[in-house]
């Protein structure tokens, strides 16, 4: 055999499997750990090796997502720093005056529980079924692909023993991708301040939280009072999950609306064969940089950006909401305005871990059309009120659409028309339904002018034997 075969990337690639599959001691873990992003110390090596292990004996062909619990717990006990029991009481007296003041400005009712404080370690441990549902369909997708193209990728005399163990190399794939979901989440404990801080419900429906130690963080070189800055963080949070538990149907409609999305992001089949071919286990760096890159996850179709329209809507819709209740709540506060702004900054800029969630999955979590659904929501309060404008949270048919935010004349005007006890004007849509609830075939229902509603035969006092009504 010639030296360049011997080179061959095929053949290192066949030499590392073969030698990991065996338990050969001259395998090198380090590479492993370096695909994984992992720091090359024996801790961390013995870990990941331990959890490709448990994977790989596991018969079951789905991920182990404990592997990144593990791997978040880990991240975010690190620089942990507890709260003093001043500053515990600090914050729970935020959410106390919080409480008091969105009484004030909404209609939607206060919570059930009482708020939590809670370490960056406990925030992990409660948000992580939330994060691996949203990203278990983008982690099957391409513990699959490598699957499909590592088979075919493979020398010929390999290819018998991945064809009846392909969900060693699955379990391969969905061990390293639980590894950068898990560090992803652990990195993103360290940047949050509360349970809502990235738009999505994640300690479920009508449970509030603030980490003690990243509200510390947050008001770090502001020139503003501690105690403003608890505040106002403690009425955002606590206007999220009020919102999210008056709302019942809110967090079902956005977890599904997040993971069909996540379900439509395919793998780049083509790119992820020339990943295969020139992979070099030397350089195990490439093989992570194409999965946090989002390299492997090719532009979206049509469908993908009518999907992410719509969430997008949702999303701009909640915040929207939070920011306009937030801003009315804590309006006697002479800083809000300063910690409202940095929240702005803060929230367009986003932070590393929240980036490398977006280049993992496929999904930015920040709505771009906040702005204007926050502008919407303001028009709304000023021209109709509170009760009118939180109504519109009792049922999703009622929820402002993108139209309502682009132009929130028409919605502003039906919901004064509807608190000034005026009578409403029909649109086509109306007056199907209200012949529908009154009986009329619509084929026969009389042409009503521009605002009325349809008439049935009780109303007109005729009746030709048949259903149809009559003239008048």
């Amino acid at each position: 055999m010639s030296d360049d075969d011997r080179n061959d990337p095929d053949d290192e690639l066949r030499d590392m499997l073969r030698q990991f599959l065996s338990g050969n001691a001259s395998f090198d873990p380090s590479q492993l750990a370096g695909a994984a992003g992992l720091p090359g110390d024996a801790a961390s090596i013995q870990a990941l090796m331990s959890q490709l292990q448990g994977a790989l004996r596991s018969s079951s062909d789905g991920i182990d997502w404990n592997i990144a619990l593990e791997q978040g717990t880990t991240i975010a006990s690190k620089d942990a720093v507890e709260a003093t029991p001043a500053e515990r009481a600090s914050l729970d007296q935020a959410f106390t005056v919080a409480a008091l003041w969105l009484d004030e400005v909404t209609s939607i009712s206060e919570l059930m529980t009482t708020p939590v404080l809670m370490s960056r370690r406990q925030w992990v441990k409660d948000t992580m079924p939330v994060w691996t549902q949203l990203a278990e369909p983008v982690a099957t997708s391409i513990s699959d692909a490598l699957t499909n193209v590592m088979q075919e990728q493979a020398p010929e005399e390999m290819r018998g023993i991945l064809q009846n163990a392909g969900h060693i190399v699955r379990a391969v794939g969905g061990t390293l991708f639980a590894v950068q979901l898990g560090q992803v989440v652990g990195q993103l404990s360290a940047e949050v301040v509360s349970g809502g801080d990235v738009g999505i419900p994640l300690l479920g429906d009508g449970t509030a939280a603030l980490l003690p130690q990243n509200v510390a963080a947050f008001g770090k070189g502001l020139d503003i009072p501690d105690d403003q800055v608890a505040i106002y963080l403690a009425v955002r949070e606590l206007a999220h999950a009020r919102l999210f538990r008056h709302a019942k149907w809110l967090r079902l409609r956005l977890i599904t609306a997040i993971t069909e999305f996540a379900r439509g992001v395919t793998i780049d089949a083509d790119r992820m064969q020339e990943l295969a071919e020139g992979f070099d286990p030397s350089n195990p760096e490439e093989l992570r940089e194409a999965m946090v890159s989002g390299a492997l996850i090719p532009p979206r179709t049509e469908a993908q950006e009518a999907a992410l329209a719509r969430l997008e809507t949702l999303l701009a819709l909640i915040e929207g909401w939070v920011d306009v209740v937030t801003a009315r709540a804590t309006s006697r506060l002479p800083k809000s305005d300063a910690v409202a702004e940095t929240v702005r900054r803060r929230r367009a800029a986003g932070g590393p871990a929240e980036s490398a969630f977006a280049t993992l999955v496929g999904l930015e979590l920040r709505p771009r059309r906040l702005r204007e659904a926050a502008a919407m929501w303001a028009q709304v309060t000023e021209a109709a009120g509170d009760d009118e404008r939180d109504r519109l949270w009792s049922h999703p048919d009622l929820l402002p659409t993108s139209d309502d935010i682009d132009d929130p004349s028409t919605l502003v005007a039906r919901l004064t028309a509807s608190a000034s006890g005026a009578e409403p004007e029909y649109d086509e849509l109306d007056e199907a339904i209200a012949a529908l609830l009154n009986g009329v075939d619509l084929g026969e229902a009389p042409a009503g002018g521009e605002g009325d509603a349809p008439r049935d035969d009780r109303e007109s006092g005729h009746d030709d034997g048949d259903g149809g009504p009559k003239p008048v």
